[in-house]
């Protein structure tokens, strides 16, 4: 079963706590151990020599160490008074061990209890006279011993012999570690509870946006663009719903536009279909006859709706970036003298002026297709030439400007409504109401101007003639 979003972050971040908990608590307890060994070592060291003091202070009232060979309840207050003089112990605890039965000395055998009495003097000692003869302790454990002299007068009276291995701690010192010990259990196992829910907490808060983005995409996939996500943060996830917004409003966008591309081609379609269906069906009642003028009709038809399929082909492949591009280095203003003098028949049978002006102090040269901007060319020329009405003018101005080619087109009137500039290089976008294929086309020319404009890494744009017309500005970057 695949886990949640939730489900991983909540293990990702309760994992990564345990790791953490776990290394302090490791290294606390390494820390406590080691730093705790240190003083057990240090004060020892300070024991041996308070003891070593007592017992030649002793030996100045005890010659030869008479009184106190054989004398455990000397010996035992002699290191008492020792360890009570470093570590404070307990008059009742020195009571206690001198109440001991005889038998748990000699220390060769001793019992559990007395053991017990012995451990928190914490270090395991010999008392030898200066011939190096047992007073206290094990004769086994001579070879063993690290003597420590005890000096009465700048004269050794006697050694105090320390066995090895690590001295016993005392009931307190045990306490005291197992009390740490519990409480870096218990502090462990409250930081593991926090940050269990903490990472609850975190894996709520952050995958609740993940797991509305995810529903949200699956909206999306099944043709909802209208779906937005709340922006709750200024963050990544907050950049993430941002995005997926932008996405689904340009989604939006897109699906609108494919459903007014459909139907615009359709009704751009069905009108000149519906004409020639018409035109034939009366040939074929014969309520129109068969003559010269009627073929001729049904020919213009016919090439109209050519002229559209052709406009939307050509649409169609610069919107996909398919139209084929061939680019040289190749002078603008003889392309454009060219596409006016092969259309100056049909201006002059409009009674239409075309005025060219270039304005060049050095050669002008353009990184360009040739083709493509004689289809440019003569696409704005048409267009002019299409809505002008007769005897009006066209101005178009060629000059260099910050690096860029500008080209203006400029006729006479009529004007166009300000409201309509913006849409003018929509597709089958037309000013017209009556959408009159014999006088506007089918609204695919300027579409496919801008296209070819944006290939060539230019600008176009509509603004109102002061001649009274419409103003078409193009602007190409210039090469040398």
């Amino acid at each position: 079963m695949p886990k949640s979003i939730r489900f991983k972050l909540f293990l990702t971040l309760l994992l990564t706590t345990l790791l953490i908990v776990a290394g302090m608590y490791a290294f606390m307890r390494w820390s406590l151990d080691r730093g705790f060994a240190e003083f057990v070592e240090k004060r020892q060291q300070e024991h041996l020599t308070t003891l070593l003091e007592n017992l030649g202070d002793y030996y100045a009232t005890d010659p030869d160490w008479k009184q106190l060979t054989g004398n455990k309840h000397k010996w035992l207050e002699l290191l008492a008074q020792s360890h009570e003089r470093r570590h404070h112990l307990s008059l009742k605890w020195l009571k206690q061990t001198l109440n001991d039965p005889p038998d748990v000395w000699p220390p060769d055998l001793p019992s559990p209890r007395a053991e017990r009495r012995f451990r928190p003097l914490e270090l395991s000692i010999m008392l030898l006279r200066s011939d190096k003869t047992i007073i206290f302790g094990r004769r086994e454990g001579l070879a063993q011993l690290t003597l420590h002299p005890i000096r009465h007068q700048q004269q050794v009276v006697g050694y105090l012999g320390m066995l090895p291995g690590k001295p016993p701690n005392q009931p307190i010192e045990l306490q005291f570690i197992e009390r740490q010990t519990q409480s870096f259990v218990w502090i462990a196992l409250l930081m593991v509870f926090l940050s269990a829910v903490l990472a609850l907490i975190l894996a709520y808060v952050l995958g609740r946006p993940l797991k509305r983005i995810a529903g949200a995409v699956k909206t999306l996939a099944v043709g909802r663009y209208d779906m937005r996500l709340p922006v709750e943060s200024t963050d990544e996830l907050g950049q993430l719903a941002r995005d997926f917004n932008e996405m689904a409003a340009a989604l939006d966008q897109a699906e609108q536009a494919r459903r007014r591309w459909i139907a615009d081609i359709s009704h751009e379609l069905r009108t000149p279909i519906a004409v020639l269906r018409g035109e034939l069906e009366a040939l074929q009642d014969g309520i129109r006859p068969l003559t010269r003028a009627a073929v001729d009709s049904l020919y213009g038809d016919l090439m109209r709706l050519n002229r559209l399929t052709d406009d939307l082909y050509q649409l169609s492949l610069s919107d996909q970036g398919a139209l084929s591009y061939r680019k040289a280095a190749v002078d603008p203003l003889t392309i454009l003298q060219a596409d006016r003098d092969a259309l100056s028949p049909e201006f002059a049978a409009k009674h239409m002026t075309v005025n060219l002006t270039g304005q060049r102090e050095s050669p002008l040269t353009l990184h360009a297709d040739p083709d493509r901007l004689s289809q440019l060319f003569r696409n704005l020329l048409t267009n002019s030439m299409k809505y002008t009405d007769a005897g009006g003018r066209l101005d178009i101005t060629v000059s260099r400007q910050e690096g860029n080619l500008v080209i203006e087109f400029a006729d006479s009137a009529p004007g166009v409504p300000e409201s309509a500039l913006p849409h003018l290089f929509d597709r089958f976008y037309r000013v017209e109401s009556s959408r009159s294929r014999n006088h506007g086309g089918a609204g695919l020319g300027l579409a496919i101007c801008s296209n070819i404009v944006k290939a060539h890494r230019g600008s176009i744009r509509a603004s109102a003639s002061s001649l009274g017309g419409l103003l078409v500005r193009i602007e190409l970057p210039v090469n040398g």
